[in-house]
């Protein structure tokens, strides 16, 4: 029963999917990223519930919409990108694999929606995006990077890498942690079992900038990494 049942979610969820990018890439035609921004939220959020996954988001009553902020969260699922697309408040936007912004068309409407793509195999590049991240987030815009790098095989924390903290040493921003739960049982790297569940989005208190700037990159890391596992919820 559970294939059956994938199946058909598989089916619905690339049918919605492709869908909301047409739907995304003509909102980008004809309006400003700030106005069409709250109906790309409103149909994320919608997605779960065509796939029959209840999500629970938990904290981030002190999060201010018109502030940006530098969101770092566990890396566990296909599914992360559109939930944390629809549950982060506020206007952000998310840093990429290059490999995915490859794809056919999904690449080309993430690139006119304004999500940053980094080649992690190539330090000149990577260091490139981050310099463009940089400006990009002191004209306003909230970012949300997985400092993992690549999603859990086992549903664990993977060791983070050191870049996305140099970025946050250089842009004068908070960092809010997030840590997503139940998104392991639902669909784990490797196996195409989609298992509707529970998911929760929990937001931690914001790491200050003052804390920030007086902690090494590799402490800030290890900080950041703490935060992360202490948000996430075991099964």
């Amino acid at each position: 029963m559970k294939y059956l049942v994938s199946v058909i979610l598989w089916c619905i969820g690339m049918l919605y999917f492709i869908l909301f990018l047409l739907f995304a890439l003509f909102l980008s035609l004809i309006f400003s990223p700030i106005k069409y921004d709250p109906w790309l939220k409103f149909l994320l959020r919608f997605f779960f519930k065509i796939l029959r996954v209840e999500v629970m988001a938990e904290g981030g009553e002190d999060l201010q919409p018109n502030k940006t902020y530098l969101y770092m969260s566990n890396h566990v699922s296909l599914f992360d990108i559109p939930l944390l697309g629809g549950f982060v408040p506020g206007f952000v936007r998310g840093i990429e694999a290059q490999r995915q912004h490859q794809w056919v068309f999904y690449g080309w409407v993430m690139r006119r929606l304004g999500n940053i793509s980094i080649d992690r195999e190539n330090i000149h590049q990577s260091i490139r995006t981050i310099k463009r991240t940089i400006l990009i987030m002191k004209n306003g815009t909230s970012i949300i990077i997985l400092p993992e790098g690549h999603r859990t095989i086992d549903g664990k924390l993977r060791p983070f890498k050191k870049l996305p903290f140099h970025l946050a040493k250089q842009v004068d921003c908070e960092i809010v942690p997030i840590g997503l739960s139940g998104l392991f049982y639902l669909k784990r790297k490797g196996s195409w079992i989609i298992r509707p569940t529970t998911l929760k989005i929990k937001f931690g208190p914001v790491i200050t900038k003052e804390k920030i700037h007086s902690l090494t990159v590799v402490d800030l890391r290890d900080h950041v990494r703490q935060q992360i596992q202490d948000l996430i919820e075991r099964p």
